[in-house]
């Protein structure tokens, strides 16, 4: 059923476009009500309008939290024009219809997002008349139109001019569902906001809503024949993909960002200089030097036949160095995410043939350890359900290393095994990482037994295993991973602990004089 709009009401706080959207309305014969702010810019702008106090004849309150809540207002957006007693309500209360609602919300995410906002400041910015009015017109969207994004104001337009002034059906229930998805996304970012700061006995609420915005449609999902999309949260304020500039290359495909993500997440482990090499999620090099030319070369000689086509990380700007060591001889690379780029090196990986148009760049600020948002939690999707869990953010390091060997290992062995153990934990498991001068030589991953995956990391590894640290994700369930690793070369190890067969695992490294320490903490990464 086409309805003519005879009648909108405007009311926005990001108020881009609205002048000139609120003029063709004007044009097109739609009566305007609007309030407070966004009444005062279309007056200014020339634009005929009517305040919504004017209409309802009860004035803004309380600073302006009350100016819409009023039945002139809800009743011409929730009335039914084809029920007999909604229109004889109308005509003995004097209410006119509104056909179209154009409204956005108060920008809560974008003021959590601030550093330093208060609780008061946060709590002044959760919309109450928008969502309501978002919610009436998007309920009663047989007759009304409700536009909650500046993106829509052409469409909306083109739709009148198309229709005689009216919007088809279709049009308006794709509105609808774009309003409610905005309201659930705006309930669950305050509903977890307030949880996040008052917590609870348990550290996750009893309903969970997940919500976000529609950023890209993907090309396809992890294979070409499954579809995809990219979605962002509200209110986020670590340095992520999520929120990165993308300075230049393809469009990003779904296995690109979950591997930038991986990427990021090691990349962030590190203060200092650091590069990391992944290939399907898994570090396959890595390495902390004493500039960023140096941890690149070196975190690339981890494998280089398995980083071609990979995604890289660093902690520090992308200097024309890096890009000169990239565009050389065949290496290739699907994307990179750095703090930014110098304006020289990015003209370099923008402008090479085979770089420029292919090489996904993302810049994403500065980063570290302290970036990390503890109150963020993962999400893993399951048929019928997901799973949350708190981030694994903790790194063991020298201080919680226990030795249980009769060899101590020096302090040199201790620094690698604790640079290894940062590694290891963003390695899927079964992890064996084995390291060497702060640079990964040989990586198992993903192996259904320990052992396998140590030979693995030795194959890898091949001649640099002598001489390495070994790291493992968990305990060595029986001493032949310890024993293989050691006939490889390694010459100190860390692991957990916790198994039965500690004692066994802890007098194979006895027998061949190497030492061993416990970190005290498992990192699984399924």
């Amino acid at each position: 059923m086409q309805h003519k709009v005879q009648r909108a009401l405007v009311s926005v706080s990001d108020k881009t476009g609205i002048e000139d959207f609120a003029k063709s309305l004007a044009e097109l014969g739609v009566e305007l009500l609007s309030t407070g702010g966004t009444h005062r810019r279309l007056v200014e702008a020339g634009v005929p309008v009517t305040e919504v106090s004017a209409y309802t004849g009860f004035p803004e309150m309380m600073d302006g939290r009350v100016k819409t809540l009023h039945p002139k207002v809800h009743g011409g957006i929730l009335a039914l024009r084809d029920e007999a007693s909604h229109t004889s309500a109308m005509g003995e209360h004097g209410i006119d219809g509104i056909d179209l609602v154009v409204v956005n919300l108060y920008p809560f995410e974008a003021t959590i997002a601030k550093e330093g906002v208060t609780r008061a400041e946060a709590i002044e910015q959760i919309d109450i008349g928008g969502p309501s009015m978002v919610r009436s017109a998007a309920k009663n969207h047989r007759f009304v139109g409700i536009v909650t994004e500046p993106s829509d104001y052409d469409q909306v337009l083109e739709e009148l001019r198309t229709n005689d002034g009216a919007l088809t059906d279709a049009f308006r229930a794709r509105l609808a569902q774009k309003a409610f998805a905005r309201t659930a996304q705006y309930d669950a970012t305050i509903s977890r906001w307030i949880f996040e700061q008052d917590g609870g006995e348990s550290p996750y609420p009893e309903t969970f809503s997940l919500a976000g915005s529609k950023q890209l449609d993907l090309r396809y999902g992890e294979n070409p024949h499954q579809t995809a999309a990219f979605y962002t949260q509200g209110g986020i304020t670590e340095p992520c993909v999520a929120t990165a500039e993308v300075l230049g290359g393809k469009a990003l495909s779904y296995n690109n960002l979950v591997d930038l993500d991986a990427a990021l997440a090691l990349a962030k482990e590190f203060e200092e200089p650091f590069a990391c090499v992944i290939k399907h999620t898994n570090p396959c090099g890595a390495a902390a030097a004493g500039n960023m030319r140096e941890a690149l070369e070196q975190a690339w000689s981890g494998d280089p036949i398995s980083a071609f086509g990979s995604v890289l990380a660093f902690t520090r700007p992308l200097d024309l160095a890096c890009a000169e060591f990239l565009v050389e001889g065949n290496r290739f690379v699907e994307a990179i995410v750095a703090p930014s780029f110098d304006a020289d090196a990015l003209e370099l990986l923008t402008g090479k043939p085979k770089w420029g148009k292919s090489v996904r760049l993302l810049a994403i600020g500065a980063f570290g350890p302290g970036t990390r948002a503890e109150a963020d939690v993962e999400v893993r999707k399951i048929v019928g359900g997901f799973l949350l869990q708190g981030r694994d953010l903790t790194a063991e390091g020298v201080e919680s290393f226990k030795t249980v060997s009769k060899a101590a290992p020096s302090d040199d062995q201790l620094a690698e095994l604790a640079f290894a153990n940062k590694i290891a934990k963003h390695v899927k498991s079964n992890a064996i990482v084995l390291t060497q001068g702060r640079t990964v030589v040989g990586v198992g991953a993903g192996q259904m037994s320990r052992v396998d995956s140590v030979r693995l990391a030795a194959h890898k590894a091949g001649d640099r295993a002598a001489g390495s640290v070994l790291a493992s994700d968990a305990f060595f369930p029986f001493p032949d991973g310890v024993e293989a690793a050691i006939e490889a070369g390694v010459v100190a190890l860390v692991e957990p602990g916790g198994s039965v067969r500690d004692d066994a695992v802890i007098e194979a490294c006895d027998a061949k004089g190497v030492p061993m320490v416990f970190s005290g903490a498992r990192h699984f990464r399924h």
